[in-house]
């Protein structure tokens, strides 16, 4: 426990959590809170939204905010998670730059302020709060005996108040960074109950664990295309279960027979292993129901994006 900090008045605030596609925020974020609150793949890209994640702390409430991974397109979805990234850095009291320890694109100041990565170091020098770095996937690393020069050479930046090397898969100094990230946060009350851990509720993360299925299921472009939306969730107190129905929306009819398969049996697949997911976090029996459709706009505008809960 610091020396200044206490039960009563301990160190809270938020933290962004920023990176580019598929670096492993959302794998961090799980870890940090010990459960499967943010959908995850091996592909880039699977988080849409920014997601709150609570840390508590017998001195301190850390109040994460997952972001999309930062990249360039022009639909409106691909605006919306940009925006939604960049923006969150300047809305909190940490940003929390995650970098993949494997990629040499993120290894270095100088490859830092090139692409994607450059609009993510351009909008963390406009804010104004400091930046953790966490340098993730080092188990992944053949020679481990790179990783010291390359956490002098980003230190050597001056651009992190820590940097501190991380693996989120296995854990690995996890602990470490959430207790730099504590440490920096101001004194103040706690901003939500302890026993909360999201502000989001039930149905979004039922739709959430629904889409991460349809990341680890279908093919390479297939997933970018489809959104899902809970039509329905009711709590059966008589009975200890959840009924959820849902639709995955696709852009085209021929996606839509992709998603469903032969004789259904790839939605089947999708609902069976998203209920599985789904009663873990509830920890209760879940019946889910899904339909596939077809809306061929929307993902194209701000409307389409909007009727799919993107706001």
């Amino acid at each position: 426990m610091s020396a200044t900090a206490s039960k009563d008045q301990p160190h809270t605030g938020f933290c962004a959590i920023l990176g580019l596609p598929n670096v492993g925020k959302s794998t961090l974020l799980n870890r940090v809170l010990g459960l499967k609150l943010v959908a995850v793949s091996p592909k880039p890209q699977t988080t849409r939204n920014r997601i709150l994640g609570v840390k508590n702390l017998p001195d301190a409430q850390i109040v994460f905010v997952d972001t999309p991974g930062i990249q360039s397109g022009h639909n409106a979805l691909r605006k919306y998670m940009h925006d939604e990234a960049l923006s969150a850095a300047g809305d909190c009291d940490l940003a929390l730059l995650v970098l993949d320890a494997t990629d040499p694109r993120q290894r270095s100041p100088e490859t830092l302020g090139r692409g994607a990565a450059g609009e993510l170091a351009e909008a963390l020098a406009l804010v104004d709060v400091p930046v953790i770095g966490a340098l993730n996937k080092v188990d992944r690393l053949r020679d481990k005996t790179t990783l010291l020069p390359i956490i002098e050479a980003l230190d050597a930046s001056e651009r992190f108040a820590a940097i501190v090397p991380i693996s989120a898969q296995h854990g690995t100094g996890v602990d470490d960074l959430v207790r730099v990230i504590a440490d920096r946060l101001p004194l103040g009350p706690r901003l939500y109950p302890e026993d909360m851990y999201t502000d989001r509720p039930e149905r979004f993360l039922a739709a959430e664990l629904v889409r991460e299925q349809l990341f680890l299921q279908l093919g390479d472009e297939l997933p970018y295309a489809s959104a899902v939306l809970i039509d329905s969730y009711e709590e059966r107190g008589d009975r200890g279960d959840v009924v959820i129905g849902a639709s995955v929306f696709v852009e085209r009819e021929s996606q839509k027979g992709i998603v469903v398969g032969k004789g259904g049996a790839r939605i089947r697949e999708v609902g069976q292993r998203a209920r599985a997911e789904i009663g873990n976090l509830l920890g209760c029996p879940v019946h889910l129901k899904l339909h596939v459709k077809v809306d061929p706009e929307w993902s194209q505008g701000a409307g389409g994006i909007r009727r799919m809960g993107y706001e």
